[in-house]
């Protein structure tokens, strides 16, 4: 029997760390274990020292941190620990944006095989990037391989083209079967002021670049539809006093922090899926295939990221300009007044993540991937 191929997972947090990249990462962790042997790397979310712990059979060190700055732990223990851990992998798996990450190996001094996924450019903390570009450079021409969810992530970062060579295209996904299995319930049918209305779906966390104030505008020219939004952030009282003062108390819910079975119920039960993202800071959209496996449409915006590679226009769904409230209300409006294109684009959306999307052939095509840089 051959040995099994040993590989570093490094990302900033893990699970119940709630993120789009976290959930990844436990995928990831979880689901190579049949293939490799895992250890995962990352940092404590709160102050505090080292921690190991073990969760769904994954072993987890969570390195010591001073605290979060710029979206970023701050954790001399984690570049102790990367350079004791990576002296014992064959490839070293980084998930990027980290900056921590990028020091803690070109300081370690390993020489192996480096894999990076590229989640997403750094968009907003610019001061940032005047310090952490060279690091950054140095791993991009430092990794073997580098793995982006859609040729969007290649196409519009502002430097992975002149890395394409490297670049291979993994897809997020989902498993069909986890969402499918899910109890039915009129979780948002219940709620609804008028049990007519079209039912219209956000959830996401209640910052900038979600476009949820843009989607509250677009609200205003809306007919037959009510809109639930769920999530939390430092954006959630100025979008209810929007609501409040724009008379849309009774046409817009907000259901706050939605458990997993919960979210689920909601995504079955909506009728459109919207997804109004500003900024390239979305670079992929998770929720767009969450929505999908249940047959619904995606409304979601031409950003220069992966978003509109997941939902393709006019197939699954319709592609609006970012921060354009009036598209937005147009685009709802012809879904909820045509429930024929809604269901034919449900379907499609449907058949597209099962095809294109589910999580075990990505698990397989990422166990390849990794295996032949080892090989090299």
């Amino acid at each position: 029997m051959m040995k099994k191929l040993k590989v570093l997972e490094v990302n900033k947090a893990y699970f119940p760390h709630i993120g789009g990249i976290e959930s990844l990462v436990k995928q990831y962790s979880e689901e190579l274990r049949k293939y490799f042997e895992v250890q995962t790397l990352v940092c404590r979310d709160d102050r505090g020292k080292t921690v190991i712990d073990n969760v769904n059979g994954v072993e987890i060190t969570r390195a010591g941190s001073l605290g979060t700055y710029f979206s970023c732990p701050i954790s001399l223990s984690f570049m102790k620990l990367f350079r004791k851990m990576v002296k014992n992998a064959d490839i070293v798996h980084i998930n990027v944006p980290f900056p921590l990450a990028d020091v803690a190996l070109l300081l370690s001094g390993y020489k192996g095989r480096v894999a990076i996924s590229w989640h997403s450019d750094i968009v907003r903390q610019k001061k940032l990037m005047i310090f952490y570009k060279p690091f950054m450079m140095y791993l991009l021409k430092r990794a073997d391989v580098i793995f982006t969810a859609t040729e969007g992530h290649i196409k519009y970062s502002d430097y992975l083209p002149m890395f394409r060579k490297k670049c291979r295209i993994l897809p997020y996904g989902i498993t069909p079967e986890d969402y499918l299995e899910t109890e039915r319930s009129p979780f948002l049918t219940e709620k609804l002021t008028d049990k007519s209305s079209v039912k219209v779906f956000f959830t996401g966390r209640l910052v900038y670049y979600k476009g949820v104030d843009v989607l509250l505008k677009a609200f205003t020219k809306v007919q037959g539809c009510e809109l639930f939004i769920a999530g939390t952030g430092e954006f959630e009282n100025r979008l209810k006093f929007y609501a409040k003062s724009h008379g849309l108390s009774r046409k817009v819910h907000f259901l706050g922090f939605l458990s997993d079975n919960e979210l689920k119920q909601a995504y079955a039960d909506c009728d459109i899926f919207v997804l109004p993202s500003i900024a390239k800071s979305e670079a992929f959209g998770i929720v767009q295939l969450e929505a999908m496996i249940y047959g619904k449409p995606v409304i979601n915006t031409n950003l220069p990221s992966g978003v509109p590679y997941v939902s393709i226009h006019g197939k699954t769904g319709l592609t609006v300009p970012p921060s354009d409230s009036d598209s937005l209300a147009k685009a709802i409006n012809k879904l909820a007044d045509d429930r024929n294109m809604r269901e034919a684009m449900g379907r499609n959306a449907q058949k597209r993540v099962t095809k294109n999307f589910n999580e075990k052939q990505i698990i397989q095509k990422l166990h390849r991937f990794l295996a032949e840089e080892v090989r090299k």
